[in-house]
């Protein structure tokens, strides 16, 4: 979690609230299989949220 803590909001939640460990998730699997944004499962949460969030994270 040391890695990734970096890029998650911090806010005044503990832990991470389940929906931003799903949208994070959902990222890891984007990754994982190649496939486009679009082809995410909602068990995620919407592709496009998902992808929003990812673009909010700094370029390290």
């Amino acid at each position: 979690m040391e890695f990734v803590e970096p890029y998650l909001p911090i806010g005044s939640f503990d832990p991470y609230p389940e929906w931003l460990r799903h949208q994070f998730d959902g990222v890891i699997r984007r990754f994982k299989t190649g496939g486009q944004w679009r082809e995410l499962p909602t068990e995620f949460a919407t592709w496009s949220t998902v992808y929003n969030r990812f673009r909010q994270w700094p370029c390290p």
